[in-house]
């Protein structure tokens, strides 16, 4: 099984729906009808089906968008993947881009593919210790991706920062290496929680309490399951779906969901085609 990391390098790897031009059919949850999409590293396991049978397979699940993590044989060839895009009825709800893109040459690249793609966020999946190992470390950190961001956002672009269970320890006093970034970046650097990835058996509450924490900084939001039986869908584990949704609506400025299901790649379609209609029956 490939991780994030090694997806990401094999290449395999908005206000409401309205605003992201999509149907009245498109896939979409809550009161506010925030569209849903799938984070493609959900079918890292599905390689035989090409990179294009991916992206098909997403729209034919009923999803309104997809998030990359990486492009197959679409890097530095937007138009094409727009058209694909198009074809399949689906909108770029984001990219999982590494964090070694939003510097030098590569940036305005980077920008560059996003803009051509219809695509306005550009998403860190992860970064390690010497960006966030300690207090200073991510202040530094965060004073560099404060600068992306204003360069980002002269384009009409977003850069944001995913989350992972690592990024909760604690640096300076009782805040995380998470709280120490999004404190010291400004407004339109994406909060993007993983809800799934935020939860603690000790602490059920922390992803919701960081979506309250920073208001109007969930512009993306991942939704995911935790615990319940091995490769459990949504709706099997402890993850209070209804709340992350109602929050994302009232606090987080929310304008995508993003499913991604990891612990059962081999299952992935019928996984992701489950988590969707659950979400859609809440």
């Amino acid at each position: 099984m490939r991780n994030r990391r090694d997806f990401l390098k094999s290449g395999m790897a908005f206000a409401g729906t309205a605003a992201l031009g999509l149907g009245a059919r498109a896939a979409s949850v809550g009161k506010k009808k925030i569209p849903v999409g799938i984070q493609l590293f959900s079918f890292r396991d599905q390689a035989k089906d090409g990179f294009d049978g991916i992206i098909k397979k997403a729209a034919e699940l009923g999803y309104a968008g997809v998030e990359f993590a990486g492009y197959g044989p679409y890097w530095g060839k937007a138009p094409d993947l727009k058209k694909l895009l198009d074809d399949c009825g689906l909108k770029a709800f984001g990219t999982h881009t590494g964090y070694g893109e939003f510097f030098g040459d590569k940036l305005q690249r980077t920008m560059d593919f996003h803009l051509g793609i219809g695509c306005k966020y550009m998403i860190i999946p992860g970064m390690g210790d010497e960006q966030l190992g300690t207090k200073d470390a991510c202040l530094k950190t965060a004073e560099t991706l404060t600068g992306v961001s204003e360069k980002a956002q002269q384009a009409g672009l977003f850069i944001g920062y995913h989350a992972h269970g690592g990024d909760f320890k604690k640096v300076d006093g009782n805040l995380t290496a998470w709280e120490v970034l999004f404190d010291n970046t400004p407004k339109a650097f994406i909060h993007q929680i993983d809800i799934g990835n935020a939860f603690d058996n000790n602490d059920p509450e922390r992803p919701f309490r960081m979506i309250e924490r920073y208001p109007g900084r969930s512009l993306s939001v991942h939704l995911k399951e935790h615990g319940g039986p091995q490769g459990a869908v949504f709706g099997e584990g402890k993850m209070d779906f209804r709340k992350a949704i109602d929050l994302s609506e009232r606090v987080g400025g929310t304008t995508c969901f993003i499913v991604e299901h990891e612990s059962n790649p081999a299952e992935a379609y019928p996984c992701a085609k489950k988590c969707l209609d659950y979400l859609k029956a809440l």
